[in-house]
């Protein structure tokens, strides 16, 4: 099932399977900017990530003593866990509450709220986790959003970057071949605001950005300029990933990562792990906006 929200620029389509953004659609060009999903290269389109970023070492973590087997990036994505709580022409607000199947694989009683608000040019996204248990809750949440790049059809991926307001130094991780995070990868930004795309860019898999001071990418045309942009003041981490020669690139914002390499096993170790009492919640948010 599909639910529409619009603003008087954008329309917006979200996937009750998996929580998914499926559509962002300028009503005056009828442009599509989110990736729609062929399979020939990846299905997805804008998967939700939790409570895990990534994958797992040996596919389990450990709390207190107990082993837990979780799918990378979590369960939300591609299941019908979620409930539509509100429905607005600009708004829409999606539940998921933890059950005896979440149990299995992850060892805490929460609530996941995620509302889509479209306003303007721009999509809002925003995330809030409530602990409903009785003991400390763990996790990490991220976005996944594809969108089609190159845009036209006379374009090429070279002709596009992804650009930071500040200027930068940062590497890439390794990923191991079991989806992990390894030792230091390639500089991708070298005293530099721009990271320059081209067809094999993503033969090591996806760009881990640890250290941007920017809270702000955007996928820009060297002539045209900036087509949009992802704000995620919240989160910790970037990344960026295509399958090699797809005609897409996803900006991800992660409020975590994947297991490394020599990760404990223990899941309150887990780099980027978000620890959160009894009884509280926390509220994470990014946003996309289309800027032609």
């Amino acid at each position: 099932m599909f639910f529409t929200i619009e603003s008087e620029e954008l329309s917006v389509k979200i996937n009750l399977i998996g929580l998914e953004i499926n559509s962002i659609r300028s009503k005056e060009t009828g442009q599509e900017y989110l990736w729609q999903g062929d399979p020939q290269f990846w299905k997805g389109q804008a998967p939700v990530l939790f409570p895990i970023i990534g994958a797992l070492k040996e596919g389990k973590t450990n709390f207190k003593g107990e082993e837990y087997a979780l799918p990378k990036h979590g369960f939300v994505r591609n299941s019908s866990l979620g409930k539509m709580v509100k429905q607005e022409s600009d708004l829409l607000l999606f539940r998921i509450e933890s059950n005896s199947e979440t149990l299995r694989m992850y060892p805490f009683e929460f609530i996941f709220e995620i509302t889509f608000q479209v306003k303007g040019k721009s999509l809002h996204v925003r995330h809030q986790v409530f602990n409903t248990g009785k003991g400390e809750m763990y996790y990490s949440l991220g976005g996944h959003p594809a969108f089609n790049c190159p845009i036209y059809p006379e374009e090429k991926l070279e002709d596009y970057s992804i650009a930071f307001p500040e200027i930068e130094n940062d590497q890439t991780w390794l990923i191991t071949s079991d989806g992990l995070i390894g030792g230091p990868g390639e500089t991708m930004l070298d005293n530099s605001n721009k990271i320059s795309l081209h067809k094999h860019i993503f033969d090591q898999d996806a760009l881990i950005l640890k250290n941007l001071k920017s809270r702000t990418a955007t996928l820009s045309h060297k002539t045209k300029g900036a087509l949009l942009e992802l704000t995620f003041d919240d989160f910790d981490y970037l990344g960026i990933w295509a399958k090699p020669g797809a005609p897409f690139v996803c900006l991800e914002p992660w409020l975590g990562i994947a297991d490394s390499s020599e990760h404990s096993g223990k899941l309150k170790e887990k780099e980027g792990i978000r620890r959160l009492e009894s009884g509280s919640s926390e509220s994470k948010s990014y946003s996309i906006n289309i800027l032609r």
